[in-house]
């Protein structure tokens, strides 16, 4: 069988292409040897028909999920095209989409006969069998109806396969929410962050017992920075402090609002005649700089590498939107089902029967009397 089509007109059936054969049930009576053979001749015919009228509309690559007995495949062979047999269902409905194909499941129409449209092929610039490795691979090249592609994985053994495919799969689906969010923030608890500053001030301003819930919730989001830099083995007391240190100065100072500033970190502080100490401890945090050296303050995040805060836009450490806001809705939804739950269920003792068994007769000292 060739190897090789250029111009690949694709047809995907959900069928077998083998010798037909009665279904279990059916008893044919016959006194005539010769009509025996005519069965077993029709029986070859029913099959070979279906192929021709597959092949008759141009298909010269033909994937099926069933199988193809070997009389069949001679009939592929002679008309030069390419036949694959038990094709995974997931995979054949991925190569329909991107080919433009149509899965057909029978040949019957709405007149009771067999038939096959060429609406109903794909069509692709390439299809080629090529070994990879091990294995015998099938490659459909630039397919015309959608732009799509596969990735092919090779490790030392399947263990590491597998985690490889994990690892794209997280990522694929990182870029999937994106491009579904449309949007993005910046990451390394940048939000938490800014998001806990905010609700601080915010729960000032309540005069009630609320303020105690926003402040708590305000707390609460400083987990995800503190566990960042925990998990990185960085100081997270100190990283936490300074990232909440630059976003509050962010918000709470309405001239550095939209001020961009360059971050300084010094290893240490030499004592030496200049500027005076308050000036230096100021400057060893933040300092203005020429403009293509600044940094907007409400991006500040986390950097675990070198475990200090930077500007994550710039580094190019983002996170999507609509993932950011699940979590948080999440969880917070997570927290009231949980209070509710706490709030609703009470336990009642159970009542005591008027006839108490022996050894409560005996702890309740009955039985001495």
């Amino acid at each position: 069988m060739t190897k090789r089509i250029v111009n690949a007109k694709i047809a995907c059936l959900d069928f077998s292409l083998q010798k037909a054969k009665m279904k279990l049930g059916v008893q044919v009576v016959i006194t005539d040897p010769e009509k025996l053979d005519q069965i077993r001749q029709r029986e070859s015919d029913i099959t070979k028909e279906r192929i021709q009228k597959i092949l008759a509309t141009g298909a010269n690559v033909i994937l099926t999920t069933g199988g193809i007995d070997d009389m069949c495949l001679k009939y592929f062979v002679d008309a030069g095209a390419m036949a694959v047999r038990r094709v995974v269902k997931k995979d054949l409905k991925r190569i329909a989409k991107a080919s433009g194909a149509t899965i057909c499941s029978t040949l019957a129409n709405l007149e009771g006969e067999e038939s096959f449209e060429a609406l109903m092929l794909g069509q692709a610039e390439e299809v080629i069998q090529e070994r990879i490795c091990d294995d015998e691979l099938i490659l459909i090249k630039n397919t015309k109806a959608r732009t799509s592609a596969s990735i092919i994985l090779r490790g030392a053994n399947d263990f590491m396969c597998d985690e490889m495919e994990r690892s794209i799969h997280d990522a694929l689906c990182v870029v999937k929410r994106v491009l579904e969010s449309k949007s993005v923030v910046p990451g390394g608890g940048a939000v938490e962050a800014a998001l806990s500053i905010y609700l601080e001030n915010y729960a000032t301003s309540m005069g009630s017992r609320e303020q105690l819930a926003i402040a708590e919730f305000a707390r609460s989001l400083l987990i995800i920075p503190n566990t960042l830099a925990v998990n990185a083995a960085q100081d997270a007391t100190d990283l936490v402090a300074k990232l909440r240190a630059f976003h509050n100065e962010a918000q709470v100072n309405p001239d550095r609002k939209n001020l961009k500033w360059q971050i300084i970190i010094f290893s240490s502080m030499s004592v030496s005649p200049g500027p005076s100490s308050n000036e230096m401890i100021r400057s060893r945090f933040i300092s203005p700089f020429p403009s293509d050296d600044r940094v907007l303050l409400s991006r500040i995040g986390l950097d675990l590498v070198n475990g200090k805060p930077r500007d994550n836009k710039q580094a190019g450490v983002f996170e999507p939107t609509m993932v950011k806001t699940k979590s948080l809705k999440f969880a917070t939804e997570a927290a009231i089902t949980i209070l509710r739950i706490d709030d609703l269920i009470k336990l009642h003792p159970e009542p005591k029967e008027e006839g108490g068994c022996y050894e409560d007769a005996v702890h309740s000292g009955a039985l001495e009397e």
